[in-house]
């Protein structure tokens, strides 16, 4: 909004700043985090009161985690209100690369509300159908994909290969789609712990919001030799925006948690990482930057694949870092152990951007 009236009404001197890029993008992240810090403390006493017991524990999880009962959720929508007000103040409005992300990040963000609801209103931890589930979240990833490859073509760039870029075609619709929803389920599947999935988010955007710094700029794209996106360093506004919203979420939601953020705020999240990470043709290097992510995931896969043809169990509970609790390992130290797993991802994914 305001660079639109920075151009129309031909802003100069210190308010000619909202012209750029780098300014805005700093904006956002500070705007977010005040907002996130300002609306904390009524939000969060406003889910006590609505919701009662909170989020539904289960008794077959770590015994540690029953004292997490009564802890209200969906405090997910804390961070999406902090993430589009910053984003809408401070976005470039003609980016459809942005409106493309916030549509899933909406979407997805309407999908986790419909799901906490159900939990917290039946006090169970099933929720909607996962089928249901899925339906919804490809449809939106679908068009979300339809709208991106409309500005920059079916493409697969490969990192670590210097040559020619794949074309995957109608492909890629599927493709880009799954990459979106795969990538929201494992950021669902992450927030198990206080704190675990909210800072690799941060760490993950702060590493695409310089990768789509790069790519939104034709002389360092052109050097580099990574595909050039023209638009898509406006994301750096949506980058920054889910910085700053973090940052101010996991000031409540440090351990112990005052609030969870539920599927609200884990599967939006993840569905915007996806959709950026496909605007700025960096599919596959989010699995690298994402892979703490991926990982818990794949240890979902695999304990309902071997449990369900064997018996037995791969992990003494899935997602993995389940698993470590049960190894006798305490919360604050999966947690801070897994934001480093984070951080090292984050760096080797940005070395990918030179060694090609």
């Amino acid at each position: 909004m305001l660079y639109w009236l920075a151009q129309t009404l031909d802003f100069h001197g210190i308010f000619n700043l909202v012209r750029y890029l780098s300014f805005r993008a700093g904006a956002a992240i500070a705007t977010a985090l005040i907002i996130g810090l300002i609306i904390g403390p009524r939000f969060i006493g406003w889910l006590r009161v609505r919701q009662g017991k909170g989020q539904p524990i289960r008794d077959d999880g770590p015994q540690s985690h029953l004292t997490k009962r009564g802890t209200p959720t969906m405090g997910g929508l804390m961070i999406l209100t902090s993430v589009i007000v910053s984003v809408l103040l401070w976005m470039n409005l003609a980016s459809i690369y942005v409106w493309a992300c916030i549509f899933v990040t909406l979407g997805f963000g309407a999908i986790g509300f419909l799901d906490d609801y159900d939990k917290v209103t039946k006090a169970s931890h099933k929720g909607l159908s996962g089928k249901l589930r899925l339906l919804c979240e490809f449809v939106i990833a679908g068009v979300a994909a339809w709208l991106i490859v409309g500005q920059n073509g079916t493409a697969l760039y490969v990192p670590f290969w210097n040559g020619p870029a794949i074309d995957l075609g109608p492909f890629y619709f599927l493709f880009a789609a799954f990459v979106i929803v795969s990538f929201g389920n494992a950021v669902n599947l992450t927030d198990g712990l206080d704190g675990l999935a909210t800072m690799p988010v941060i760490i993950a955007c702060m590493a695409f919001m310089a990768i789509v710094y790069l790519v939104g700029r034709a002389d360092y794209a052109n050097y580099l030799g990574i595909p050039h996106v023209p638009g898509a360093g406006d994301l750096t506004i949506l980058c920054g925006a889910i910085i700053g919203a973090g940052l101010a979420f996991l000031w409540f939601n440090a351990p112990p948690a005052a609030v969870f953020m539920g599927d609200t705020g884990s599967l939006a999240l993840g569905g915007a990482i996806g959709v950026i990470a496909v605007s700025a043709h960096h599919e596959i290097v989010l699995g690298v930057i994402g892979g703490l992510f991926v990982v818990e995931a794949l240890s979902v896969i695999i304990q309902v694949f071997f449990y369900k043809r064997t018996g037995k169990r791969v992990f003494r509970m899935a997602p993995i870092h389940h698993h470590f609790e049960q190894l006798g390992w305490s919360e604050p130290t999966v947690v801070i152990r897994f934001w480093i797993v984070a951080f090292v991802l984050a760096l080797a994914g940005l070395a990918t951007l030179k060694l090609r």
